[in-house]
C-alpha cells in the first residue's frame, strides 16, 4: 500500500482549466468576445475587460452597463491503459463531466470629458463544477498495484517461514496470492467545484486624442470544494476465504487484518475539503489609434494567491493512506497563484463604421506562477495564444462577426495528472449583435473549442513500478446572450 499513499493527493488536485483563455484564467467574460474572439482593440463596453485604456474613445458620454450569461459544457476523458486492469486489452475510459449552466457578468463605464471609471465583476477562474462518477485511473491503477505488490510479498514471507509455508498448500489459499482486480471491487468518486469571482476597478485617461491610458486593479477571490472517497471491498468469496484462513490459522490473524479490515474493507478514504483565498492583481493599459487602426496593450501582473483549507473530513483507512492527506488538513495553505499576463492587439476598420477586423496576441507567464507542488516548473513555457476576428455592421439595426483562437500550454507529462489536465486547442466563435434602439444592444454568441489530444506513457506509472499510458481529451461548448444599456 505504501507505493499509492501519495496517488491519493490526485483526488483533490483539481483544478479546472478556464473556458478559453490560460492555463488559470476566463477571457470570454464578454458575450462579444464568444462571437468574435479577438476583441483586444475594443472600443466598446466589453473593453473594461479586454481593452480598457480603450474605453476613452466609446462613442457614449455618461454610463454604459452590460450584462452577459453564458452556459458552458465541457468533457474530460482519460484512455488509460494498465497491466493490472482485467479487460481483455487492459485498457479502460474514464469520463469527467464539467457543467457551468450560468456564468454571468457585470460591466460598467462612466465616461466624462478625457476620463472614463469603469468596473467589471465575473468569473476570472474557475467557473464550474466536475464530477468524475467512476472514478479515475490514478486510484484504480495505484490501488491494484499495491494490492498486487502487498499480497505477493505477503505469499513470499509466507513461502520463507516454515512455520507458516503449509498456508500457501490450503486449497482455500492455493492460487489465491497474489491478489488480482477480480478478486475486490474498487468504488470511487470525486465532485469538485472551483470558482474564481474577479471585482476589477479602474480610471482610464485620454492622454491625447489620439493616445489613452488606464490603471486598475482586480481582487480575485477563489472558492473551492472537493468531496471525494475511495473504497476497496473484497468480493463476498475472497471475504469468506479470510475469515476461514483467519479461524484456521489463529496466528496468522493479525496480518489478515492488515489485509481486509473488521468492516469487511480493504481501504476506505473520504474528504471533504473547502478552499478559499484571495488576491489582488494590479493593472495597467494603453491604447493608440491612428487613421483607422488601433493598437492596443495591457498587463496583469502576478497575483500572489494562497488558498486555505477548510477541512470536515480527512480519513483514511488503512493507517499507511493517512499521510496522503496531510496537505488537505484543516488550516493547511496552498498556493495558488495566478500568472502575469500580457495582451497585445491591432485592429483595423476596413470600412469605416462598417467593417473592422482584429489581431491579437496574448502571453501568460505560467512558469513563475507558484503552483501546487510546484508542478509549474515542468511546463516547457508559458501559455501563447494567436487571436483574430471580423465584424462587420450589416446596418444600422445588425451586426455579425466571427473569430479563431489558437492556445499553445507548453504541455509536459509532469505537469498533466487525471484530475487537471490541459490539451492545445482552437476555438471558433461567431454571433452577432442587433440596436434594439439607440440605447440598447443585445448580443448572441456560441463558440466550441477543438482539442489536440495529449499522450502520456510511463514505465513506472503514477509510481506503481509498472507500465501505463494515457490518452486525454477534452471537448468544450459555450453559449451566451448579453445586453448593453447607455443612459
Amino acid at each position: 500500500m505504501k507505493k499509492i499513499t501519495t496517488l491519493v493527493l490526485s483526488l483533490v488536485m483539481f483544478g479546472m482549466t478556464a473556458m478559453a483563455g490560460g492555463l488559470l484564467h476566463n477571457t470570454n467574460q464578454h458575450i462579444a468576445f464568444v462571437r468574435m474572439m479577438a476583441r483586444g482593440a475594443s472600443h466598446e463596453i466589453d473593453g473594461v475587460f479586454t481593452n480598457p485604456a480603450g474605453l476613452a474613445f466609446m462613442d457614449h458620454e455618461g454610463w454604459t452597463l452590460s450584462l452577459n450569461i453564458q452556459s458552458a459544457s465541457q468533457s474530460r476523458d482519460a484512455l488509460t491503459t494498465f497491466p493490472l486492469f482485467p479487460e481483455s486489452d487492459h485498457t479502460r475510459l474514464y469520463h469527467g463531466d464539467t457543467q457551468a449552466p450560468v456564468v454571468p457578468s457585470l460591466y460598467g463605464a462612466y465616461m466624462r470629458d478625457r476620463w472614463t471609471f469603469s468596473g467589471f465583476f465575473g468569473f476570472t477562474g474557475g467557473g464550474g463544477k466536475c464530477s468524475f462518477t467512476n472514478g479515475l485511473p490514478v486510484f484504480d491503477a495505484g490501488i491494484m498495484a499495491g494490492i498486487y505488490s502487498q499480497t505477493a510479498n505477503l505469499a513470499q514471507a509466507l513461502a520463507a517461514n516454515p512455520a507458516t509455508a503449509p498456508i500457501l498448500n490450503d486449497p482455500r489459499v492455493a492460487g489465491l496470492l497474489p491478489l488480482t482486480a477480480d478478486k475486490y471491487s474498487i468504488n470511487s468518486a470525486m465532485k469538485g467545484r472551483q470558482y474564481i469571482y474577479g471585482l476589477q476597478l479602474g480610471a482610464t485617461y485620454k492622454v491625447l486624442d489620439w493616445m489613452s491610458a488606464y490603471a486598475g486593479a482586480r481582487m480575485n477571490y477563489f472558492d473551492g470544494n472537493y468531496n471525494g472517497f475511495v473504497k476497496v471491498q473484497p468480493t463476498p468469496e475472497l471475504a469468506t476465504t479470510v475469515q476461514q484462513i483467519a479461524i484456521a490459522y489463529p496466528e496468522f490473524a493479525p496480518t489478515l487484518n492488515t489485509l481486509v479490515n473488521q468492516n469487511g474493507e480493504m481501504a476506505n478514504i473520504d474528504l471533504d475539503c473547502s478552499q478559499t483565498g484571495w488576491g489582488i492583481t494590479p493593472i495597467i493599459g494603453v491604447d493608440l489609434v491612428w487613421k483607422g487602426f488601433t493598437l492596443a496593450a495591457k498587463y496583469e501582473f502576478k497575483t500572489n494567491l494562497n488558498i486555505e483549507n477548510d477541512t470536515k473530513t480527512a480519513t483514511a483507512e488503512p493507517a499507511a493512506f493517512e499521510a496522503a492527506l496531510d496537505d488537505y488538513k484543516h488550516g493547511v495553505n496552498t498556493p495558488n497563484d495566478l500568472p502575469a499576463v500580457f495582451y497585445a492587439a491591432l485592429g483595423y476598420e476596413f470600412i469605416p463604421n462598417k467593417l473592422r477586423a482584429t489581431v491579437e496576441y496574448h502571453y501568460y507567464d505560467d512558469k513563475h506562477a507558484e503552483m501546487a507542488h510546484d508542478k509549474q516548473k515542468a511546463l516547457r513555457h508559458g501559455t501563447h495564444e494567436v487571436l483574430g476576428g471580423v465584424e462587420w455592421d450589416i446596418n444600422k439595426t445588425f451586426t455579425v462577426s466571427c473569430g479563431v483562437q489558437n492556445t499553445d500550454y507548453g504541455l509536459a507529462d509532469g505537469y498533466q495528472t487525471h484530475t487537471s489536465f490541459a490539451c492545445d486547442s482552437y476555438s471558433i466563435g461567431f454571433g452577432g449583435a442587433v440596436n434594439l434602439s439607440e440605447k440598447m444592444k443585445l448580443n448572441v454568441g456560441y463558440f466550441w473549442t477543438t482539442y489536440k489530444d495529449y499522450e502520456r506513457s510511463e514505465t513506472n506509472y503514477f509510481g506503481t513500478t509498472l507500465p501505463g499510458s494515457d490518452t486525454y481529451s477534452r471537448t468544450n461548448k459555450v453559449f451566451g446572450a448579453g445586453i448593453d444599456f447607455k443612459f
